[in-house]
């Protein structure tokens, strides 16, 4: 990979401000139309129409989310990318779960400066458990 580690940074403060921004197409935009991201070993959204309905779900289901940029670690041919999200969960049968999650994305970055793969991990016990914890109250 030929990418500078500050248009690196660069990359990832706009990815991060894209998914605070409310709008889907700003996050895929950072993707290769042919890229795709994975959560949690998951079914890939493949392409950036697929990715931006990836997004809008987490959009839609946390309307006031925030992602905030913990760290971002360089690596061969990417990054990893350390986030932490914060949000109140309102899909129906939800009474307003506040959430916060944190993970990261392992990236894997074209010499275009989009993002061509994107692997994400975090905890599923955990944020399951801040929902039901809520939903109990």
């Amino acid at each position: 990979m030929n990418i500078d580690p500050t248009q690196l940074r660069e990359i990832a403060r706009s990815y991060t401000a894209a998914w605070c921004s409310g709008d889907c197409a700003r996050v895929a935009a950072h993707y290769l139309p042919e890229g795709w991201l994975r959560i949690n070993g998951g079914e890939a959204a493949k392409g950036r129409g697929a990715i931006a309905s990836s997004a809008q779900e987490f959009m839609t289901t946390f309307p006031d989310l925030r992602v905030a940029m913990d760290n971002l670690v360089m690596t061969s041919d990417g990054a990893e990318y350390h986030w932490t999200l914060t949000g109140t969960h309102t899909k129906p049968g939800w009474i307003g779960n506040r959430v916060r999650i944190s993970g990261f994305e392992v990236w894997k970055v074209s010499e275009e400066g989009l993002i061509a793969e994107s692997e994400g991990h975090f905890d599923a016990a955990d944020y399951q458990r801040q929902l039901d914890r809520r939903a109990e109250r």
